[in-house]
């Protein structure tokens, strides 16, 4: 039955619980040592109350993290830490001349019931806080390039052509049943495959895409081509949304690029607009525009593949 009862408890409200038990213990071992040393069948000396006393410290500060970070499995794992170390101080106390065995079983057994009870908690709020899904996050960037919308958004739409200025793809591939495989790679050659497929497209205007469900990396988001006032060309505004998974791939596509997707992004528009108003772009000799730079050397094909000749 207790057991069961602990089993219905929510994590934290046996979180707080344990906390507050962890303040009212440690705050005991502090204020009255030597009583406390009694009571668990260890012997009274000089060196026991100074352990009793750094042990109720311990105690207390465990207590006051896991009470002011309610939920979390963290703080809870320290206290199953200090768990072992207390059943390490009891099971070496069993050879101390003039130790009461009897009572030395009984704090056993009591801190063993406490242990069980913190790696119940810490379980189920790690479990808790690895299942819940993270937010997607949210990347907006804009660019004007002096180029007509036609061949602004012609480009863009042949899917081909986006890893020419997007540094972290190798390649997108089309595929027969009209959705894409996308394949990208991060600091330590961990390469990563995904599924697309696109949701809507207006000549000269839009283009709506997302990962299909269960791809290793989400993402959606929607292109949009406007006349850049002025007739000075074409403004591409970009809205992502992504939530990339845990594990050897990380968490953001930050960790995929090595850098903020904000930056990475503003960085593939530049490279974007470099090519389409000059048929080149500045290739690094590492990740990223920061470092100096060379032309890609014929300037005449790319801007064939480009088609902006």
């Amino acid at each position: 039955m207790q057991s069961e009862s602990v089993q219905n408890l929510a994590p934290d409200s046996l979180g707080r619980a344990l906390g507050w038990f962890s303040v009212a213990l440690g705050s005991a071992e502090l204020i009255a040592p030597a009583t406390m040393a009694r009571l668990i069948g260890v012997p009274y000396d000089p060196k026991t109350v100074s352990l009793m006393r750094a042990m109720g410290a311990r105690e207390v500060g465990h207590g006051i993290a896991i009470l002011t970070r309610p939920g979390t499995a963290g703080p809870v794992w320290s206290r199953v830490a200090g768990d072992a170390a207390d059943l390490a101080f009891l099971g070496s106390a069993f050879g101390n001349d003039g130790a009461d065995r009897n009572r030395l079983i009984t704090a056993t057994a009591a801190v063993a019931g406490v242990a069980v009870l913190d790696v119940v908690c810490a379980q189920r709020l790690t479990s808790r806080t690895s299942s819940r899904p993270t937010a997607p996050d949210r990347v907006v960037e804009a660019i004007t390039i002096n180029r007509p919308i036609e061949q602004v958004f012609s480009f863009w739409q042949r899917l081909e052509n986006l890893p020419r200025f997007m540094r972290y793809l190798e390649s997108v591939e089309r595929l027969p049943d009209g959705k894409s495989r996308w394949r990208a790679r991060g600091p330590g050659g961990v390469t990563v495959e995904w599924l697309a497929e696109t949701l809507s497209e207006h000549e000269n205007a839009l283009i709506e895409w997302r990962s299909v469900p269960g791809a290793s990396v989400e993402n959606r988001g929607t292109v949009r081509f406007n006349p850049a006032p002025g007739a000075r060309g074409t403004e591409v505004h970009v809205d992502m949304h992504f939530r990339a998974p845990a594990g050897k791939v990380g968490r953001t596509i930050a960790w995929l690029t090595g850098r903020a997707p904000s930056s990475q992004l503003h960085q593939d528009l530049q490279r974007f607009k470099q090519l389409l108003e000059t048929g080149e772009i500045a290739v690094s000799e590492g990740i990223g525009l920061r470092r100096p730079g060379q032309p890609t050397g014929d300037a005449r094909k790319v801007r064939t593949l480009a088609g902006v000749n």
